[in-house]
């Protein structure tokens, strides 16, 4: 799905004054500006709408969106004046390509630059997050976790440093694969030198090429004489996210500057000593990417000499705990709260909910509920409804039944989700003298409670004591 490209999308926002994304249908699903007065469009009001509505003279033949969508053209350096409906003109320098699934076009990013701006006259050099070396890059110290696999994972990572061979980190989603391949980095005698990272997901191969080997003028229009990122990289480390994500011709040309050290910038006949050491990662199991032609085997076998496998969250529950203080010290300290942990409930939740998305999933959740959280310890409320399978909250039901007061499966997640709540309301109601202390029981707030009592319609009589229900 086109959602699914945006987060690398974004990476583009430092090097560019705008985006623009569309679907097949030319209907635009994202728009940022980041230069003022570069268009008079709203971003709000252009979302959802479709191109030739913001831009009724635009003629489909000549516009490079449509290109990109009818046939797959790449259009690099193109200046044009756009008219919006109400009568206002700009002009703008964009390049525009096409967004791909499958082999299949999807959708176009343009991506556009204020005219006024020197960098605007050049061709596009996107390089994810940055060509400039990270001031703060993770180490070994920086993983966490208590398992066998991970303290396994770390002696690995001490092991491998010492070497400057290739490296292919495999792992799931969300696993931290650029953070195992900073602590290479950084546990090597490289250290000092630069660390680059590139996620080759999404980008079209001829614009992924020029980001790779670099590009000398004349090469193509607009093209400068610029570095690509091995040569920018030198003495240090190159990390290559998803190359199962990178077009089967371009691992071609991967794979021999792995075997003779060399590359030649795109348009050049000179070959360049390049010393880096190439560290790549991907997020499905190797041989099933090779099975299923999105990665060429010469190239997992050069690189797979030295293979490092990162466990996913699921099997490592012993260091769910730890990785929940860590990140609730993290948010406790930038946003500047004092909540102590999470409930017994939250934990088992925590334990057994399967984290599809792994380590980071684990950080969202825990920073959404510090979001939400009012009181000092994050509760079931606190966390996301997609967390709750039926079958997982009917036996938080079931495990937390108020003294006989049974509470029966109704069929939507929704109103179990408000039983339980309320079920456990009562229990702690009934085993506290005082509504405060139900509240600090229960980690929320006296003002709170009171809302919930009042929501459920749940008696009291003075000091707290329960009045069963009529």
């Amino acid at each position: 799905m086109l959602e699914n490209y945006l987060d690398i999308i974004t990476n583009m926002e430092n090097y560019v004054d705008g985006i623009i994304v569309t679907d097949i249908n030319a209907d635009i699903v994202y728009m940022r500006h980041y230069t003022r007065d570069l268009t008079p469009l709203s971003e709000r009001d252009a979302v959802g709408c479709n191109l030739f509505e913001i831009y009724p003279d635009m003629d489909p033949e000549k516009s490079t969106i449509m290109q990109a969508l009818g046939n797959g053209k790449i259009t690099l350096n193109h200046r044009e004046t756009l008219t919006t409906a109400d009568g206002k003109s700009f002009e703008i320098v964009d390049d525009t390509f096409p967004i791909k699934e499958n082999g299949s076009i999807i959708g176009a990013v343009c991506i556009t630059h204020s005219p006024s701006r020197k960098q605007a006259m050049t061709s596009l050099n996107i390089i994810s997050k940055s060509q400039q070396q990270p001031k703060n890059l993770f180490a070994v110290s920086n993983i966490i976790g208590r398992s066998h696999s991970i303290q396994l994972l770390r002696s690995q990572i001490n092991r491998v440093a010492e070497t400057s061979s290739s490296l292919l980190i495999y792992g799931e989603t969300g696993t931290g694969k650029e953070m195992v391949a900073q602590s290479v980095h950084t546990s090597s005698s490289r250290k000092n030198k630069p660390f680059i990272t590139q996620n080759c997901a999404a980008i079209p191969a001829n614009l992924l090429e020029s980001i790779f080997f670099g590009t000398v003028k004349g090469s193509y229009t607009g093209a400068e004489n610029r570095a690509g990122i091995f040569e920018s990289a030198a003495g240090g480390t190159v990390f290559l996210d998803e190359i199962n994500s990178m077009d089967i011709g371009l691992q071609a040309k991967l794979l021999r500057v792995l075997e003779e050290k060399k590359i030649k910038r795109i348009g050049s006949t000179d070959t360049i000593d390049v010393d880096v050491r190439i560290i790549a990662a991907l997020n499905q199991p190797p041989l099933e990417c090779i099975k299923s032609g999105i990665l060429r085997a010469d190239l997992f076998y050069r690189l797979g000499s030295v293979t490092l496998s990162i466990p996913p969250l699921r099997e490592r529950p012993e260091d769910i705990e730890l990785l929940t203080r860590y990140f609730s010290d993290k948010y406790n300290a930038s946003m500047q709260k004092n909540i102590i942990g999470v409930s017994k409930d939250v934990m088992t939740v925590f334990h057994n909910y399967p984290w599809p998305g792994n380590v980071r999933e684990l950080q969202n959740v825990i920073e959404g509920a510090f979001n939400l959280c009012d009181s000092t310890v994050i509760g079931i409320g606190d966390l996301p409804s997609y967390m709750f399978t039926d079958m997982e909250l009917e036996r938080l039901v079931a495990e937390n039944q108020a003294d006989g007061d049974d509470i029966q499966w109704l069929g939507s997640l929704s109103k179990n989700m408000e039983a339980y709540e309320k079920s456990l309301i009562i229990s702690a109601i009934k085993s506290h003298k005082t509504l405060s202390a139900a509240a600090r029981y229960l980690g929320i707030s006296r003002q709170n409670l009171n809302q919930k009592i009042n929501k459920y319609h749940i008696p009291v009589v003075k000091n707290g004591l329960f009045l069963k229900e009529k």
